[in-house]
């Protein structure tokens, strides 16, 4: 399944990504990361063995392999004057440093790279779009490239993850020490998962193996607790917002029931806000209005703060758990929810008063289950996307508050779990579910879209057939073709020595 999906507008990827390089200073920094991921296993094991109740079958087992002596096995190989191994009895080989120094390297290897160069090269004209895929109890982000000209995708890399992946941010704040003094942006993702820590990717290295910082429990001088506190998250984590205007903030919300603050200069929790009462399902800041955020909860109420004042908070009761939160891009005072009744609601933050939120402008019966997935057009003004555990995807015009359906899609992607228009180009969505495909459909041709939204992508010709929508290939059917690519070569071979025989 993919469970949730990104875009990365054009541009923000770098042309030329660079390969994985282990130096010195890599070796240090991942060395560092292991030593903390130890220090928690160490202590998982600890727990485990603690829970042991049945002490006679400890002791029987030890008595077994007493006879082996496995307590003093390496004292029993003696490797310190003379070598020990598969190639003890042969001549120290000589190392070069590189393959120009290796008089038997005569290769040429330039002409791969450049191969491979450019096909690795991404255009200023490509969008990236982030999947996180979990297939078999295996979890990876899949980085693909959209070629919007060519209705082209393709898996450019993947990065594989220790859990199962819940969300996903893109930002381009450079949070490593090593790189913190780059001249420009960068090109990273933050990913949330079943485990309580955040991992920060830098998705302009290929073959990548440890994250650039991880937001969480990190000082292993202290037992992680299992309660919760003020400097990390124990539970999984729901959503992510990165702050646009404050480059080096991050929100997270999380199953414990807390929103934090992170600061990504120092990879630390600056502030911890407690004003839910159950998991937190959705966050995001304001698109305009630098300080202040939105959250919603399976306590069924959404809260609007200052995050400078978290006691100052001005909270909305809906009548069911919440599943997604959009701030209006077109009208920043407004924001939309989605809920698990299949309801989508619109209200005004300026309608509150003494800290209680007031009804919505609309009220929406937008699917029969839970709206899992939930956009907004940031291109065009009333245009948002709806998706649910119904299979079903919908296109909504909510212009004067009065909102229309406008189309409805059944891709076959299963449920739906997550919808999300395209930054550059205003009818590009893509759309990703429980059967672990993606489609990127282009909107512009469908009938009902040209009809209800005016934009300058719509000016000119209508097509006469709606456009199928662009789909990620799956790794059964890669298989698929190729033993039939494999099986059409062998035909035609036959033919051929077939006529060379007449």
């Amino acid at each position: 399944m993919i469970s949730a999906i990104q875009w990365i507008r054009k541009g923000a990827a770098a042309q030329h990504p660079k390969k994985y390089d282990l130096n010195d200073e890599e070796y240090a920094r991942i060395s560092g990361l292991a030593a903390e991921q130890l220090e928690s296993a160490k202590e998982d094991l600890k727990a485990a063995e603690g829970m042991a109740v049945d002490d006679n079958k400890e002791k029987k087992e030890e008595d077994e392999l007493a006879e082996y002596n496995l307590d003093n096995y390496d004292a029993e190989v003696e490797a310190t004057s003379k070598k020990v191994g598969i190639f003890s009895n042969i001549k120290d080989l000589a190392y070069y440093e590189n393959d120009n120094e290796d008089p038997y390297v005569t290769l040429n290897n330039n002409a791969d790279e450049n191969e491979e160069k450019q096909e690795l090269e991404i255009l200023s004209t490509d969008n990236m779009l982030l999947a996180a895929k979990t297939e078999d109890d295996i979890s990876q982000l899949e980085i693909h490239v959209f070629e919007e000209g060519q209705d082209n995708i393709y898996v450019h890399h993947d990065i594989m993850l220790p859990s199962f992946p819940l969300c996903l941010e893109w930002l381009d704040f450079h949070s490593s020490e090593a790189k913190k003094t780059d001249e420009g942006s960068g090109n990273y993702v933050a990913i949330g998962t079943f485990e309580p820590d955040i991992e920060v990717w830098d998705l302009d290295t290929i073959d990548v193996m440890f994250p650039e910082t991880i937001l969480g429990h990190t000082d292993k001088t202290k037992k992680r607790s299992k309660k919760v506190n003020a400097n990390y998250h124990v539970d999984a984590i729901m959503d992510l917002s990165w702050n646009k205007n404050h480059r080096n903030f991050l929100l997270s919300s999380s199953a414990d029931g807390t929103v934090k603050l992170w600061d990504l200069s120092t990879s630390k929790c600056v502030q911890s806000y407690s004003h839910h009462k159950d998991k937190v399902q959705s966050v995001a800041w304001h698109p305009t209005e630098a300080t202040v955020f939105i959250s919603g909860s399976y306590d069924k109420t959404v809260c609007v703060l200052d995050a400078r004042s978290p006691e100052q908070v001005t909270r909305w009761t809906v009548n069911s758990d919440v599943e997604a939160i959009r701030w209006d891009p077109h009208n920043t005072s407004n924001f939309y929810v989605s809920l698990e009744n299949g309801m989508v609601l619109y209200f005004d933050v300026r309608n509150a008063e003494n800290g209680v939120g007031g009804k919505p402008l609309f009220t929406l019966q937008a699917h029969d289950d839970a709206v899992s997935a939930l956009d907004v057009n940031p291109l065009v003004p009333g245009c948002i996307a709806t998706g649910s555990t119904d299979k079903s995807i919908k296109i909504w015009n909510t212009s004067n508050n009065q909102p229309s359906m406008v189309t409805s899609r059944n891709f076959e992607l299963g449920r739906i779990f997550s919808a999300q228009f395209c930054p550059d180009s205003p009818f590009q969505l893509a759309i990703a579910g429980s059967n672990g495909k993606m489609h990127v459909w282009d909107m512009a041709s469908n009938a009902g879209v040209r009809q209800s939204f005016r934009h300058q992508a719509l000016e000119g010709p209508a097509p006469t057939d709606e456009k199928k929508p662009v789909t990620t290939v799956d790794d059964h059917e890669e298989e698929e073709d190729d033993d039939e690519e494999e099986g059409d070569a062998e035909m035609v071979e036959d033919a051929e020595m077939d006529e060379d025989s007449d």
